[in-house]
């Protein structure tokens, strides 16, 4: 099964309606974005969410930020997992106390052996520690968010060798086809979902059934 995050969250109720209607990973982003989430706004999402059943894990969304704050915003915010959307290194990865989602950016010449090399590297770093590499669209200086697609041909290669996570562009138009032609282990969406800059509720459904009729 190809499991759905829903990322960008920054308040209670589109959070209880993606956990709902059956997303696998709830997102909140404390990094610098027109989404990003205090920690008390966040361990609110948290405490919300924890009362749904099934309760889908929480993931605080980091960029570039010291180890000892990302494992304490964690700690404080009872996040599940921490996803380093940044230039962290595998070493810095090390650091971080919870499962890792580890984003890889794939800019417009990425060759996909430069791709399996990083996440060859941080297998065998990170080999006892829970992680997933996300692939997204690297976009100018953004780390994620920016609705911009990438090569599909390398997410396939990839995701034919690795479990992986694919975000950039997805829509409840479009994101069926990837799962077919793709087959990863996870979609990530957050301004697929949105209408004028806010989480649509509609579309955080659509997009959820989208990804299940597909399979």
């Amino acid at each position: 099964m190809v499991r759905v995050k829903i990322c960008g969250l920054s308040e209670i109720e589109p959070a209880l309606v993606a956990g709902q209607a059956g997303a696998d990973f709830i997102g909140l982003v404390f990094a610098r974005s027109r989404r990003r989430v205090t920690p008390e706004k966040g361990r609110a999402i948290v405490q919300a969410v924890r009362g749904l059943a099934p309760r889908p894990p929480v993931v605080g969304v980091f960029v570039n930020r010291s180890a000892e704050d990302v494992n304490r915003i964690a700690d404080d915010c009872q996040l599940d997992w921490v996803q380093l959307s940044g230039q962290e290194s595998w070493a810095y990865c090390q650091k971080i106390q919870r499962p890792i989602v580890k984003v890889i950016h794939i800019s417009p010449g990425t060759k996909v052996e430069a791709v399996m090399s990083n996440i060859k590297t941080g297998c065998r770093r990170l080999a006892k520690k829970e992680f997933i590499c996300l692939l997204d669209a690297k976009v100018g200086d953004a780390y994620g968010g920016t609705g911009q697609t990438f090569d599909w041909e390398l997410a396939g290669a990839v995701s034919a060798r690795f479990p992986v996570i694919v975000a950039g562009g997805l829509t409840q138009d479009n994101v069926g086809q990837l799962v077919r032609e793709v087959r990863p282990w996870g979609v990530d969406v957050s301004s697929g979902v949105e209408t004028s800059g806010r989480k649509d509720i509609s579309k955080i459904k659509a997009f959820i059934e989208a990804v299940r009729s597909v399979q």
